[in-house]
């Protein structure tokens, strides 16, 4: 999708969240000048969809009410990039999000041109995704937490913490992060005037309070590099060092960010530095790496290892 296309869908989904929107908040919202704006409200409206303009000192837009809207236009590869989306959707952590993405696929291919149908059928006749076990959040949680970072409103929850406390949180919500199996908030803690990630599965009724807030400046480069610095931080019952014999370089290939540290010894070795509180996912983690090791600390972590090495070796023989 070009970038003009791109930003055409989010003027038309700002357009539709809200409904009088003063030009220069547009503007500022997408990153853009008031003339680009205005030349994109002309493109919207050659596609049938019905803008209005509002008079006033700062002039503004509204989509009107009860108009027919026009169906989405998209091209070849918008279209097969969809499907695909839709495809594998089974593969998500979100509750009942299978059969939703099957009853949007059907729909789909029902407005699809003849070749673009075949293409859809063909990639759907032989494609197969396997269940994938794990927690899976609820989507109206996705989407209360998203509606509530988009129009920098507080938002209040219960939320269960890794050791079992339930807790009230009230944050001012900045990103959702998608990481594997695991959705996390990013967000400001009202409570304990920090920065937090919250994991979405641990979230109990989270709801807007209404209250706006100014946006604060996140401490990393975006939102998914600060989850990831906060899972490679965060306290764990057990702290492994290990000494790898493999340079540095090759070993981060293998290893991701959030599993731990990695700093060079010398061009040959380095130091792996992860945490965790079971010590035999700990002890198969560092086996996995597919590097020759000495285990540093903590000690415990040597039986782990041992049972496992019997095992994998009653296994080969």
């Amino acid at each position: 999708m070009t970038q003009t296309s791109s930003r055409l869908l989010k003027l038309l989904s700002l357009l539709q969240a809200r409904r009088d929107w003063p030009g220069n908040e547009l503007a500022e919202r997408l990153e853009v000048s008031g003339r680009t704006i205005r030349r994109d409200v002309e493109r919207l409206r050659e596609l049938g969809y019905p803008v209005e303009s509002l008079t006033g000192p700062a002039g503004g837009y509204r989509l009107r009410a009860g108009s027919a809207m026009p169906p989405l236009l998209l091209d070849d590869e918008e279209a097969i990039a969809i499907a695909v989306g839709l495809r594998t959707a089974a593969r998500a952590s979100v509750t009942g999000i299978e059969e939703t993405a099957v009853r949007a696929l059907v729909k789909l291919e029902q407005v699809l041109p003849a070749h673009l149908r075949r293409r859809v059928g063909a990639l759907g006749s032989a494609t197969f995704t396997l269940p994938m076990a794990g927690p899976t959040v609820d989507p109206q949680h996705l989407t209360a937490i998203a509606a509530a970072s988009r129009d920098s409103e507080c938002l209040r929850f219960g939320y269960r913490r890794r050791d079992g406390t339930d807790s009230r949180r009230e944050v001012e919500p900045h990103s959702l992060v998608n990481l594997g199996r695991r959705w996390y908030l990013v967000a400001w803690d009202r409570g304990r005037q920090d920065w937090r990630t919250f994991r979405i599965d641990r979230m109990a009724r989270p709801a807007s309070t209404g209250v706006r807030f100014t946006p604060r400046r996140l401490p990393a480069k975006d939102a998914a590099a600060y989850v990831e610095q906060s899972i490679a931080g965060a306290p764990n019952r057990y702290e492994a060092r290990v000494t790898l014999l493999a340079p540095a370089e090759e070993v981060a290939k293998r290893v991701p960010s959030h599993w731990g540290t990695i700093e060079p010894l010398d061009a040959r070795t380095c130091e792996y530095r992860t945490g965790d509180d079971d010590l035999g996912w700990l002890a198969l983690r560092i086996a996995m790496l597919g590097f020759d090791f000495e285990v540093q600390e903590p000690p415990e972590l040597l039986e782990h290892l041992r049972a496992l090495a019997l095992r994998l070796e009653r296994a080969a023989a």
